[in-house]
């Protein structure tokens, strides 16, 4: 019986100290701050965003400078991305933003691409030249398409004069 209040009190330990990783684990995975924000947010707007989603990654040269904080539509009907990146990095005023992926289907993110201008980029600025996301869909439908086309377009081209004499016989037939 003395054992008891013991072995419940290493039981307890023991599921606190597995709930604590389990809450560093889930915090570390879904790439949040302890303390909020507190980098540099800079806005980007794109046509297109594809599956670009909150807390994507923000790179440079392919190494981790930030994060995507917000999506919203702008008044213009365009795709107005809030970009949190690291305070102490110099980003450039001409840096240009492009939405890729990682590899063919993985996830989208924003690599930058720092520009020469000698004026840096505040808390609150927007970047000026943007490249949307490559919608594969549209890609592989414009493909299809084009494919598509140019094969009956072959055959329409000599398909037609045949087609429109038949026409013109049924027609002058029928007179």
């Amino acid at each position: 019986m003395r054992e008891s209040p013991r072995q419940e009190l290493w039981v307890g330990m023991f599921v606190l100290v597995g709930l604590a990783a389990a809450a560093y684990l889930s915090i570390a995975i879904g790439n949040l701050r302890a303390g909020g924000a507190g980098g540099l947010e800079i806005v980007a707007t794109f046509d297109e965003i594809g599956g670009l989603k909150p807390r994507a990654r923000v790179v440079v040269g392919g190494v981790k400078v930030g994060q995507v904080k917000a999506i919203d539509l702008a008044d213009d009907f365009r795709a107005r991305v809030t970009l949190d990146v690291d305070e102490q990095l110099p980003l450039p005023a001409d840096t240009s933003a492009s939405i890729l992926t990682s590899g063919v289907l993985g996830d989208q993110y924003v690599a930058l691409e720092p520009g020469g201008d000698p004026t840096t980029l505040a808390a609150g600025d927007e970047i000026q030249f943007t490249q949307s996301a490559v919608v594969l869909e549209r890609l592989i439908g414009k493909l299809i398409q084009n494919l598509g086309s140019g094969s009956s377009g072959d055959g329409g081209a000599d398909g037609s004069d045949d087609a429109g004499g038949e026409a013109a016989d049924e027609g002058g037939g029928a007179e």
